[in-house]
């Protein structure tokens, strides 16, 4: 791999193309940073919601062993709740503690190997090992935890869920979220059933855990993510660069150089940075790179990057008609996530 000093003072991405080997890769299968602390007991229920505290509990009972023994009658005999699936999946909308959840299952459950990753980081590891050396170095893990299940490109869902059923059949628990498939509408939330039928060939396999709620990102933020004038935004970044490296590039510039790197390569742009700064911002237009800009503001996201920038805000980086279209929830996502990084 290719190391990226932590900078001082400024640094474009644009100049970054990062190495990563496959054991680099298998070595990052952990939660993210923000995640190091997630636990069950952290896990912020909202009262409204009854089926988020629905959710800790079951997946508490994922995590640890069987749910409490029940009884019935003086003379009944004692009843076990019935025995989960070796695979759930928590189907609900952007902003309802998912990945929390997530990486609470990771930290509970006592497993000697277990593994913490996007699908998009799976998938980059069959392609650097091979299938056959990914299943064997996954087989007999405890729980795979697989975050924001992709399933935009129907090759790399099949051998994922290929994967996934060699997996369980060696005894290893899964737990995922999920993405939404083209052409599958609706404000933030994705439907248990298309994940089910998009993975038909483990659909046995996973038990649905839905939680409602709405995106806690937003109560404690105005609405909209903040576009900074050019002075503001240079006493800004110099600011954070003094403090540890910060990225200055424009929008750009950044958009074309995210189609030559690999989005699995996408946290390694910004190693060792304290803040990202794009000049210039504007509404984008072309699908395949505004899904390529959301990858990257998924990765900021998971390592808690301030984001600054000038021109358009943030939050109105995509086209309406992407924000009508069948990576809605996507968009959707990312605007959340940009609000909170340029207020951060």
């Amino acid at each position: 791999m290719t190391v990226n000093a932590a900078p001082v003072g400024v640094v474009h991405l644009t100049d970054r193309n990062p190495q990563v080997s496959g054991a680099d890769m298998l070595a990052s299968l952990v939660p993210p940073p923000q995640f190091d602390d997630a636990r069950f007991d952290t896990y912020r229920v909202d009262p409204e919601f009854p089926s988020q505290q629905d959710a800790k509990d079951l997946l508490t009972t994922f995590a640890i062993g069987s749910g409490p023994i029940k009884r019935g009658g003086f003379f009944s005999r004692k009843q076990r709740e019935p025995e989960m699936k070796p695979g759930v999946y928590l189907d609900g909308g952007f902003g309802v503690g998912k990945t929390h959840l997530l990486a609470s299952i990771y930290h509970a459950m006592p497993a000697r190997r277990k593994f913490f990753g996007s699908f998009i980081e799976y998938t980059a590891i069959v392609g650097a090992l091979g299938y056959k050396n990914a299943v064997e170095h996954f087989s007999g893990a405890g729980l795979l935890c697989i975050d924001e299940f992709e399933l935009d490109d129907p090759g790399d869902t099949m051998v994922m869920t290929r994967m996934l059923g060699e997996l369980v059949r060696s005894g290893t628990k899964l737990a995922a979220t999920s993405n939404t498939p083209p052409n599958a509408l609706g404000e933030g939330r994705f439907a248990a059933q298309d994940f089910l039928r998009e993975i038909h060939a483990m659909s046995d396999s996973f038990q649905t855990i839905r939680i409602d709620g709405t995106d806690y990102r937003q109560r404690a933020l105005d609405g909209h993510a903040i576009a900074l004038g050019e002075a503001d935004y240079d006493t800004q970044v110099a600011e954070f660069a003094q403090a540890g490296g910060a990225s200055d590039d424009a929008f750009d510039d950044l958009i074309r150089h995210l189609a030559l790197v690999h989005p699995s390569r996408y946290i390694r742009l910004i190693d060792g940075l304290s803040a990202v700064g794009l000049r210039g911002v504007h509404t984008l237009t072309d699908q395949s790179e505004a899904l390529r800009f959301v990858a990257f503001v998924d990765r900021v996201y998971d390592a808690q990057i301030p984001m600054r920038a000038t021109g358009t805000p943030l939050d109105q980086v995509f086209s309406e008609e992407m924000l009508g279209g069948g990576y809605r929830k996507k968009h959707l996502r990312a605007i959340s996530r940009l609000n909170a990084q340029t207020h951060s």
